[in-house]
Formats: structure tokens, sequence, C-alpha cells
């Protein structure tokens, strides 16, 4: 009978081999390697801190500016306000992607959503009311992509294009 349990086919060159002259236990067993070092608290650069502050204050003050451009020049004044506001939304996503930016830098361009949001601004120039929701959208979403936000505004069109059956 075959207790091993191999295939027939298997080859055998028999012979077993010899371990007279070894000496076992000899060598004590390889030391564990060390725990790995934890690696030092980040500290950001001078530069970061310093860009990071400029954004808060920037973001802070953004839906004041923005009701001062309102006040001053109407609704062309927040047009014109939704350019500069998306050239700092670039500035923003350049800085997260790099890794620099801070939460509080975070919280604060949340925030800065929903005051914007909150503003009574009467922009009768649906288009204008949309390019800023869309530039506030852009910022939630590279923010907190996860989440679905329903304070926008909702356009106000002369004609209902519900009423219509398409």
């Amino acid at each position: 009978m075959d207790f091993t349990a191999k295939n027939a086919d298997a080859v055998d060159f028999g012979g077993e081999v010899d371990y007279s002259g070894h000496q076992w236990f000899q060598e004590p067993p390889p030391m564990a390697p060390p725990p790995p070092v934890a690696e030092p608290a980040y500290i950001p650069d001078q530069s970061v801190i310093m860009q990071n502050e400029a954004f808060n204050f920037a973001l802070s003050a953004a839906p004041n500016v923005l009701y001062g451009r309102y006040k001053q020049y109407g609704q062309l004044g927040v047009l014109a306000w939704c350019s500069e506001f998306g050239e700092m939304i670039d500035s923003l996503k350049e800085l997260g992607f790099r890794g620099n930016m801070f939460v509080t830098t975070r919280t604060q361009a949340l925030r800065t959503c929903e005051e914007i949001l909150k503003l009574k601004l009467d922009i009768e120039m649906q288009i204008i009311l949309m390019y800023l929701s869309s530039q506030v959208g852009r910022l939630r979403r590279f923010l907190d992509g996860e989440r679905l936000w329903d304070d926008y505004p909702v356009p106000k069109f002369p004609l209902d294009y519900r009423a219509f059956p398409s």
C-alpha cells in the first residue's frame, strides 16, 4: 500500500540526507527587527502658514465684499465678484492639491459658501445667479464632494418651464 499519498509517477531519488556532522541550535535565532520609529509631527513651512491665514482672511471677508460690490455696482458687481471668486477657488484648489490646506481653511471656505448663499441679493439676471451658484458649487464639490446641498437659490425665469409638457 502507498501510505505517502503521492502520485505514482513521482520520482524518488532515494537515500536520506546525512545530518550527522551538523550541530543543531548552536547559533542564536535572529533578532527581531526594531519597531519603526514614529515620524515627527508635520510642521508646515512659514509660507504655508501665511498662505492659509491669507485664505482664511479672504474667505471670511468674501460675503461682505460681495454685498459691497452688489450695493455699489448692482448685478454687474456680483458678476465681477464671481470672476474674482473663481480665481480664489483655483488658488484654493492648487493649495489643496499640494497638500497644504489646513482644516481651518477648509472649514472657513465651507462656512463662506453658506454665508454667500444666505445673502439677500435681488438679482434679476438669472444667468448671474446661476453663475454665482455654480462657483459656490464648484468650491463645495472640491472641499466635500460626497455631500449634497439643497440651499441654492431657485432661478425665477419669466416662464416656468415645468408648466409646459415636453
